[in-house]
């Protein structure tokens, strides 16, 4: 391998990367504004959710318990009905996310120390926010009951649930790795596209020199965005850093390369650049979904978790996350980078050996 040569390439890999300015826009303006944006709008939390109640209870303890639903901080407006179906309509028009239902023996029951029951009928087609609600609700009825030993809840690393503690370290890796998967997609077809390509097949340039042409410079701008994004976490956000900034610097390299093989695959198999933009989202998309982003992996089909392994989101989001809230242990870290480490040298010894194909 020529050293010249390879640094001959980096350098005009990092030029026609650099040098447009709508390219420069694309690469620094997008992904912060993103990442503003979904810090306030990705939020699992509910807020002004209207609640329709239906009391046929008039005792002192329904009242309570309906003035404690009222005044709730994720209520916004209460809609009250007079009759079942009126209820009944109210959730079918969508107007309510739930419904509450007190019995006439409501105040009774509780006056006697026995349990209350209330129904809530929930919109199933806002499932996962009703359920979010219902929870909500379940809290603020052990709150009104008379318990002898109340329950004390305590939520370790995030005791306020501010949402933003879990989105934005998570984002600073979705939206570097989206970054760097669409840099390294549009490397190779950019080339095929505007036949530079060609002048590849008849230099002297060998595959391996060409492989860390093309992966060095999107690795270098994903680590930057990332870095970026991750002091706008702790500077911006107050996100409470408890790890090593050493450990995570290295697990964003390691993560960055990994995403750049995964995009010289789609860039070694594509003709043109809208082929490689539509690999690049089409492959980032399912990475984000199986990542444990929104959903726990556990959760999952099991063939879906054994995919989710070999996806380097799943496990940097674990870093990052416990490096933040957690500080995780040196060797819980070690755990997931060299699955990342796997996944990096599978797919740049499979973009080599395309390249190679190319060439020959």
């Amino acid at each position: 391998m020529n050293a010249s040569r390879l640094l001959a390439q980096i350098l005009k890999e990092l030029l026609s990367l650099l040098r447009d300015p709508r390219a420069r826009a694309i690469l620094v303006l997008p992904p912060l504004l993103q990442l503003m944006i979904f810090s306030f709008a990705a939020t699992l939390e509910v807020r002004n959710a209207t609640i329709a109640v239906f009391n046929e209870d008039s005792g002192q303890p329904a009242e309570t318990f309906v003035s404690a639903v009222t005044h709730a901080g994720f209520v916004g407006r209460v809609i009250p009905v007079f009759d079942q179906q009126h209820q009944d309509d109210v959730i079918e028009r969508g107007e309510a996310l739930l419904a509450l239902h007190i019995p006439e023996e409501f105040s009774r029951l509780r006056l006697a120390g026995e349990a209350a029951p209330v129904q809530v009928i929930l919109d199933g087609q806002q499932a996962n926010t009703a359920q979010v609600a219902l929870s909500y609700l379940q809290a603020i009825a052990m709150a009104q009951a008379d318990a002898e030993e109340p329950i004390v809840l305590r939520h370790a690393f995030n005791p306020n649930l501010t949402y933003q503690w879990y989105v934005v370290p998570s984002l600073s890796g979705i939206l570097s790795m989206f970054i760097a998967l669409v840099v390294t997609a549009l490397s190779i077809a950019r080339e095929r596209e505007l036949g530079t390509f060609d002048q590849l097949l008849v230099s002297p340039t060998t595959p391996a020199e060409i492989i860390l042409a093309k992966c060095l410079p999107a690795v270098l701008v994903g680590f930057v965005m990332g870095s970026i994004m991750i002091s706008a976490a702790l500077l911006l956000f107050r996100v409470p850093f408890t790890g090593s900034l050493l450990w995570l610097a290295g697990a964003l390299g390691l993560f960055m390369v990994s995403v750049v093989g995964i995009g010289l695959m789609i860039s070694a198999v594509s003709k043109t650049q809208q082929q490689a933009i539509l690999g690049a989202f089409a492959i980032g998309v399912p990475m984000v979904l199986m990542s444990g982003f929104a959903t726990p992996v556990e959760n999952m089909p099991l063939i879906l978790q054994w995919v989710s392994q070999a996806i380097p989101l799943t496990h940097f989001l674990v870093i990052v996350q416990g490096s933040f809230l957690k500080a995780i242990p040196e060797s819980v870290v070690l755990s997931h980078l060299w699955p990342m480490a796997v996944t990096a040298l599978v797919t740049l010894m499979g973009a080599t050996l395309v390249v190679q194909r190319r060439l020959s």
